[in-house]
C-alpha cells in the first residue's frame, strides 16, 4: 500500500505532463493552422475553384440525378435511384477535397521556392507543431468546402423530390470524405516535405491520388450494390492509414534537412555503399563473422516482428478453420473416401494430367521467388502485403483441414503428413522473411531508431542476411522433403 502511495503521485505527474506537452503541440499547431487558412482565404486561385465545386457541382449533379431518375422509372427500375443518390452524394463530397492535395503540396516545398519557409521553420515551435498545423490547414478548407457541397446537394434534392437521406449512409459517407482527406493531405505533406520543387511534388502526388481513385471506384460498386456494410471496414482501414501517415510525417520531418536539401537527388551508388558496408567487419567481409555473430545479433535484437507475424499466422489459422463451417463445400467434393483415394494416388506419383510433376529447383526456386516479391511489397505498403501474402495460403489450409474434418479425415494426420515434413523447414524461413519485410516496411513509418544503421538501409540489409543465411537454404532443404519425402508419409498413412 505505501509503494502504491509513493508511485501514484509520480505516476500522475507524468500523465499531467505528456497530456500538458500533448495540448502545447497542438496549441502552436493551431498558430500555424490560422496562418496557412489566412493566407489560403486571400489567395483567388485557391478559393474560386473550391467555391465553384462547391455551389455549382452540387447543382449540376442534382440535376443529373433527377434526370437519371426520370429515365430509369419510365423502365420501372425503382431500385436505381435509391442507390444513385448516396453515390451523388461520395461524388459531391470528393471533388472539393481534391484541392487539399494542392494546398498540402504547397505546405513546404511550396513557401520554399517563394523563400518564405526560412523564417518558419527558424521559429520556436516544435517540428510536431509545425507539422499537424500544416497538417490541419491543408485539410480544412477542402473539407469545410465537401461538407458545404453535401448539404446543399441534400437541399436541392429535398426541394426538387422531396428525398432525405438515410442517417446512417450520410454519417458512412461523411466519414469517408473525412477519411480520404486526411489520407490525401498526410501523403502529399510527406511527398512536399521530402522534395524540392512544386513540379517534383506535383508528379509524385500521382501515387496518392491513383489509389484514391481506386478506392472510390470500390466504393462506388459497393454504393450501388447496397453493401452498406463493408464501408464501415473501409473507414476503419482509412484511420488505420491515416495514423501511420500522421506518425511517418512526425517521425520524418526534419527541418535542418528540409533547409540543406538543395535539389532532389538519389545517388544509387551511396546507397549501394550504405548497404554494401552493413556486410563487412573492420572493412573485411567475413563469413564467419556474419554467419556465427552478426546473424544471431540481428535475430536477438529484432523478436517483436517475429512474434507479431506468428500471432497473425495463427489468428489466420483459426479463422480460415472456422470459415470452414460457415461455408461448406459441396458434398461431392467432400467425400472422405475419394479425397483420401485422390491423395493417395498423387501422393504415389501417379501420371495424373491435373497435378503438376513434383520438381525440387522448380519448388525452391518458386518460394524463393514468392518471399522476394513479399519483400518488395513489404517496402511498398509498409509491411503489410508482405504479412497478407503468408496469411492467405495459411488461412487456406485452415479451412481446408476444417473441411477435411468434417467428411471425417482426422486434421492431425491431414497435417502431419501433407504439411508438417517440409513445413518443418519452408514454415521458419517464410516466417523469418516476412518478419523482417514487416521490419522494413514498418521502419519507413518509424525512421530509424537510435543504435539502428540508418534505417530503411540497415532493415533491407539485416532482411539480406537473414534471406542468405537462413531462408534460402531452409527453402532448399524443405523444397528437398517435398518431392522425396512427403509423398511416401502421404502415401503411407493414406493409401492403405
Amino acid at each position: 500500500m505505501s509503494d502504491y502511495m509513493l508511485t501514484s503521485p509520480a505516476v500522475a505527474s507524468r500523465s499531467a505532463l505528456s497530456l500538458y506537452a500533448i495540448g502545447e503541440t497542438l496549441a502552436d499547431a493551431l498558430i500555424i493552422t490560422r496562418r496557412e487558412v489566412r493566407d489560403s482565404l486571400r489567395d483567388w486561385r485557391i478559393l474560386a475553384p473550391i467555391l465553384i465545386l462547391t455551389l455549382i457541382f452540387p447543382w449540376i449533379m442534382n440535376f443529373t440525378t433527377r434526370v437519371a431518375i426520370d429515365f430509369v422509372t419510365e423502365y420501372s427500375a425503382t431500385i436505381i435511384p435509391i442507390r444513385l443518390i448516396p453515390f451523388g452524394l461520395m461524388i459531391v463530397g470528393f471533388f472539393p477535397i481534391t484541392f487539399s492535395l494542392v494546398i498540402a503540396l504547397e505546405t513546404f516545398v511550396g513557401e520554399r521556392e517563394r523563400n518564405s519557409l526560412e523564417p518558419l521553420l527558424g521559429s520556436p515551435l516544435s517540428d510536431a507543431s509545425l507539422y499537424l498545423g500544416k497538417l490541419i490547414a491543408a485539410t480544412a478548407l477542402p473539407l469545410g468546402a465537401a461538407y458545404i457541397g453535401i448539404l446543399a446537394y441534400l437541399t436541392w434534392l429535398y426541394v426538387s423530390i422531396g428525398y432525405t437521406s438515410d442517417p446512417l449512409v450520410l454519417t458512412q459517407i461523411l466519414l469517408l470524405t473525412t477519411m480520404e482527406a486526411f489520407v490525401m493531405v498526410t501523403g502529399a505533406v510527406v511527398v512536399s516535405t521530402h522534395t524540392t520543387s512544386v513540379r517534383a511534388a506535383n508528379l509524385l502526388a500521382s501515387f496518392i491520388i491513383i489509389p484514391m481513385a481506386f478506392l472510390l471506384q470500390a466504393e462506388s460498386v459497393l454504393l450501388f450494390w447496397g453493401n452498406y456494410n463493408v464501408l464501415w471496414y473501409i473507414i476503419a482501414a482509412l484511420v488505420i492509414i491515416d495514423l501511420i501517415l500522421v506518425r511517418m510525417g512526425i517521425q520524418t520531418f526534419n527541418r535542418e534537412e528540409i533547409l540543406s536539401r538543395e535539389v532532389d537527388d538519389i545517388n544509387p551508388k551511396k546507397l549501394l555503399g550504405r548497404l554494401t558496408a552493413q556486410f563487412r567487419v573492420s572493412n573485411k567481409f567475413s563469413p564467419r563473422w556474419l554467419i556465427a555473430e552478426n546473424v544471431p545479433q540481428i535475430l536477438k535484437a529484432n523478436p517483436l516482428p517475429v512474434v507479431v507475424t506468428l500471432i497473425a499466422l495463427g489468428v489466420t489459422f483459426v479463422v480460415g478453420w472456422l470459415y470452414a463451417a460457415q461455408f461448406p463445400l459441396p458434398p461431392e467434393l467432400m467425400q472422405p473416401l475419394q479425397v483420401q483415394k485422390d491423395f493417395a494416388t498423387t501422393a504415389a506419383g501417379a501420371n495424373m494430367t491435373f497435378m503438376p510433376q513434383l520438381n525440387t529447383p522448380a519448388i525452391f526456386i518458386h518460394n524463393a521467388r514468392t518471399l522476394l516479391i513479399s519483400a518488395v511489397l513489404a517496402v511498398a505498403s509498409f509491411g503489410v502485403l508482405s504479412l497478407i501474402m503468408l496469411m492467405v495460403p495459411v488461412g487456406l489450409v485452415g479451412f481446408l483441414t476444417a473441411a477435411l474434418a468434417h467428411t471425417g479425415t482426422n486434421p492431425a494426420l491431414f497435417l502431419a503428413a501433407f504439411i508438417l515434413p517440409h513445413g518443418l523447414f519452408e514454415l521458419p524461413a517464410a516466417v523469418l522473411a516476412t518478419a523482417f519485410g514487416l521490419r522494413a516496411g514498418a521502419t519507413i513509418i518509424s525512421g530509424p531508431r537510435r543504435g539502428e544503421n540508418s534505417g530503411l538501409i540497415g532493415a533491407l540489409g539485416d532482411w539480406i542476411k537473414i534471406f542468405v543465411v537462413i531462408v534460402l537454404p531452409l527453402l532448399l532443404i524443405g523444397a528437398v522433403v517435398e518431392v522425396y519425402v512427403t509423398p511416401q508419409i502421404v502415401s503411407y498413412f493414406f493409401a492403405r
